[in-house]
């Protein structure tokens, strides 16, 4: 729902109906929102929305029953050259008039003293999020099938943007993308606080030494059914987090994607997906799909299987770090922590087994 899409509700005065959630000052932040989104309903009523892995995302409702989504980052343990709300605004702000389903963009924060953190509100799509084997049973087989190839599809889109022409020329950098994360990942996992990272260096050594040539694009960097909301027949409504989006090589996201689809019967080393369901596409179709419709040369996939499962290692092992020391919020996630840091070892050393092949089996 967008602002433009409501009435605007009885309430003009400032006010909260309960007690925020940590990360929010409710006061200071009703009293910003007013200022910015017109006809807004009070009181508001926060919560946060259990799931977020990394930066904090809260439902907002109003008065009004108009609901909203509001980013920031973490309450703690924020590394210098992580969650920057500028930049996920920037994206979000440029994919709104392209084909590439976003929440409509509503309002940016700047301003830390507001609630400690920027932040951003957008328009709350309403949708089925496909987090986990569960969800992914909530769709019917034909919808199941229609979703793969309609987030392939989605994906296309994306990748045949030109960053300049959206607005996104000043962060455009068309070499060293892999080196660039590479060198990124590894320094924030190191900064982390994270347990023993011997594994974790030693496949960083081994993806430095095997850096593939690379194309440019925009990548969403995080691109999976998880962080989409799809309508009952399979449609993608909306592509959410962006987070991690930059230039780079495209088939970064499509490497993501396919290490973290699972299929019927596997036993997966990334744990939440929705795609062990019958009727969703394999792998394979996936891959096919892309390179049939994108006309990209895939052969390098592999190596950006192996890349994407050593850095959602690197992820996984942060947010374990932060979630022990607190930071995090109370989303139901701290007592899966054990789970997590033995998800993280699979996952490299999965990238690890799949440096040394060279396929995706």
């Amino acid at each position: 729902m967008s602002v433009d899409d409501r009435e605007s509700g009885a309430g003009v005065g400032v006010g909260v109906s309960a007690a925020a959630p940590a990360g929010i000052d409710a006061e200071s932040v009703t009293r910003w929102l007013a200022e910015q989104v017109p006809g807004l309903a009070m009181p508001l009523e926060f919560t946060l929305v259990a799931g977020g892995r990394s930066n904090l995302t809260y439902r907002v409702t109003d008065a009004a029953g108009a609901v909203y989504a509001l980013r920031r980052p973490p309450t703690g343990g924020v590394l210098s050259t992580a969650h920057d709300m500028g930049r996920e605004w920037l994206f979000l702000s440029a994919m709104a008039p392209t084909d590439v389903p976003v929440p409509e963009p509503v309002a940016f924060c700047g301003d830390v003293e507001v609630t400690g953190a920027q932040f951003y509100l957008m328009a709350f799509v309403d949708g089925l999020v496909l987090a986990d084997a569960a969800s992914g049973l909530k769709l019917a087989p034909a919808a199941r099938a229609a979703a793969g190839r309609n987030l392939v599809d989605v994906l296309v889109r994306l990748h045949a943007l030109d960053p300049a022409a959206v607005g996104l020329g000043e962060i455009v950098r068309s070499t060293g993308y892999l080196e660039r994360q590479l060198r990124r990942w590894h320094q924030q996992v190191h900064l982390s606080g994270a347990g023993d990272l011997a594994l974790l260096d030693e496949v960083h050594d081994l993806l430095a030494a095997r850096v593939p040539a690379q194309t440019n694009g925009i990548v969403h960097g995080d691109f999976r059914p998880g962080n989409m909301a799809f309508g009952p027949d399979g449609s993608v409504r909306a592509v959410f987090d962006w987070e991690l989006a930059t230039s780079g090589d495209p088939l970064a996201d499509l490497g993501y994607l396919v290490s973290t689809w699972a299929e019927p019967g596997e036993e997966f080393g990334f744990g939440l997906v929705p795609s062990t369901a019958p009727g969703f596409a394999s792998r394979a179709e996936l891959v096919a799909q892309y390179a049939r419709s994108s006309g990209r040369d895939v052969s390098a996939l592999p190596y950006f299987v192996a890349f994407n499962r050593w850095r959602s290692a690197c992820i996984l092992a942060g947010v374990n770090a932060r979630y022990q020391a607190g930071v995090m919020g109370d989303d139901g996630y701290a007592g899966e922590a054990q789970e997590r840091a033995d998800q993280s070892e699979r996952l490299v050393a999965d990238a690890r087994d799949t440096l040394r092949a060279d396929s995706l089996d």
